[in-house]
């Protein structure tokens, strides 16, 4: 089970790979056999090198800055709620509600994105 010291560190980590795009940030998040799941969007991404890939294909989102705030709604087991509201300069602002399923080493196993514009 996570702690609360760890579910901050990982989304700290989360938004770094987010500002960088560099491929070792993102890996860094994720478990080998993740999923990465993302709705309304089509996104459905196996294993960490498809996640890796599919995140860089985003990288034209962050174009002209952003911010994102969140709070940990709670932790269940191995498994952790946030809410989050994106505020991107080129494409609005977005609500989102994460569920990240953590494996024994605290790295993602599954990723699960709700992700609407306001």
């Amino acid at each position: 089970m996570p702690t609360k010291q760890q579910v901050e560190e990982w989304v700290a980590a989360y938004l770094r790979a987010w500002r960088s795009n560099a491929p070792e940030d993102i890996a860094f998040l994720f478990a080998a056999d993740a999923e990465y799941d993302e709705w309304p969007y089509e996104t459905h991404w196996i294993g960490r090198e498809e996640i890796v890939k599919g995140w860089l294909s985003r990288e034209a989102w962050q174009q002209g800055g952003w911010d994102f705030d969140w709070t940990l709604f709670m932790i269940n087991g191995d498994t952790v709620a946030i809410g989050g509201t994106g505020v991107y300069k080129e494409l609005g602002t977005f609500a989102n509600l994460w569920t990240v399923t953590f494996d024994e080493h605290t790295k993602c196993s599954v990723f699960r994105m709700w992700n609407n514009q306001v």
